[in-house]
């Protein structure tokens, strides 16, 4: 392939991935998630209000700027509330949610809507993209909500719609918040039998499998002990049997030194011998030549 060819090659690759990115991005991958009609003691909003709201979640790997789409709950009016553009609020990062409070008081931020949801009947919902006319997503809350209990997805973008007696704004709508292995024991095992019997084979096994190791360990041992302890004294007496050549040159060395005291020290020891010792002075280096003689009488 010429140098022409390549760079082709790795410019379709690039707009490939561009348009992946974009498609990532775009608006039409948010999804309604969970919407709350009458909340009385639920989640309250920035100014410590009660009031119904909307969750919205981006079901992408990208961020999703929502900024100026529309929500609306009335089919003949598809650009009833525009959610403002320039929030950097209306970023939602990917897999995540955003709230919107049901308020009737759009004056109070870019997440408060300017209708409410009505407590007896049911609700229509739609998002519109920034055209204000392509729908990307609709839902029908039916009537008889109860008071904070939501109506939502059983998993986040996807799944089927039912009531969520376990509220979650702005969070996940399955949350995992208990050991399924627990709750197996509680169902299969509410007197701990099996629990308690197994927890004693393990121990009683792990004692046998101990027992046995430091059985066989042991013997190893001794056996090995024994066998140095052998191979000892048999090195032992075979240097007992021959004497060695040290102790034959020792016994020699001390028999030659008592006969040698013997025969040279019998007689020195008995005499006194006395010998001058002369003294030789040099004549010009003797100091009695330059001491006077006293006067004998």
């Amino acid at each position: 392939m010429d140098k022409k060819g390549k760079g082709t090659g790795i410019a379709l690759l690039l707009m490939f991935f561009c348009v992946l990115a974009a498609q990532g991005q775009r608006t039409a991958s948010m999804r309604f998630n969970e919407v709350l009609v009458i909340n009385e003691t639920n989640f309250v909003d920035d100014y410590g209000m009660n009031s119904g709201w909307v969750e919205l979640f981006n079901t992408s790997r990208g961020t999703v700027n929502i900024g100026g789409c529309f929500l609306t709950n009335d089919r003949n009016n598809p650009q009833k509330y525009m959610i403002p553009k320039g929030d950097v609020q209306t970023k939602i990062p990917p897999r995540q949610h955003v709230l919107f409070w049901a308020d009737d008081l759009a004056t109070r931020g870019t997440f408060h809507v300017n209708f409410k949801l009505s407590p007896s009947g049911e609700n229509y919902l739609a998002l519109y993209d920034t055209d204000g006319r392509t729908l990307i997503d609709e839902i029908v809350v039916p009537a008889g909500q109860h008071a904070d209990i939501s109506y939502g997805l059983t998993v986040d973008g996807t799944g089927r719609w039912e009531t969520l007696e376990k509220v979650t704004p702005s969070s996940n709508n399955k949350i995992l918040d208990s050991n399924e292995k627990i709750e197996s024991f509680r169902q299969n095992d509410a007197w701990g039998i099996g629990m308690t019997v197994t927890a004693m084979s393990v121990v009683f096994i792990g004692l046998i499998f101990l027992y046995f190791f430091f059985k066989y360990t042991g013997q190893t041992a001794i056996k090995a002990s024994r066998r140095r302890s052998m191979k000892i004294s048999e090195s032992s007496e075979v240097k007992h049997g021959e004497p060695e050549a040290g102790e034959v040159f020792a016994a020699i060395a001390a028999a030659l030194y008592e006969a040698t005291e013997e025969d040279v020290h019998d007689l020195e020891n008995t005499v006194l011998t006395i010998r001058k010792v002369a003294r030789h002075y040099s004549p010009w280096s003797s100091k009695i030549y330059g001491l006077r003689e006293s006067v004998r009488k």
